[in-house]
């Protein structure tokens, strides 16, 4: 069945890096564009990276742009987020999923917690 398995946050400074990791399966993940998406509690889910099934076409949300780097390995199926520069704002649930897909949409990891605090 599809999975995704978010891995890599934890509780750093502000100025410090995270590297997180998503593990997918049950889809053919080098055929769908990717995305790193974080949520607040009350508040909606964002979106905040993206990249096609080449790694191409990144995106970034404009909060981001220029501290995160949104990568990904084929042959692991796995989708990389490395945050550098972290800022407390950056605190939220993050999870990652196929945003062209509907389909994949409805499946949800448990994401991985990042709490920027000195």
């Amino acid at each position: 069945q599809v999975q995704f398995v978010e891995s890599g946050g934890g509780l750093v400074q502000p100025g410090g890096s995270l590297r997180l990791s998503c593990a997918t399966s049950g889809f053919d993940f080098s055929t769908v564009a990717m995305a790193w998406y974080r949520q607040v509690p009350g508040k909606q889910r964002e979106i905040v990276a993206s990249l096609n099934p080449r790694g191409a076409n990144i995106g970034y949300v404009s909060s981001v742009k220029g501290r995160f780097t949104i990568s990904r390995d084929n042959a692991r199926n796995t989708v990389y987020l490395q945050m550098d520069s972290l800022k407390p704002e950056d605190t939220a649930v993050y999870y990652c999923n196929a945003p062209l897909n509907p389909p994949l949409l409805n499946y949800w990891g448990q994401g991985t917690r990042v709490t920027v605090s000195s």
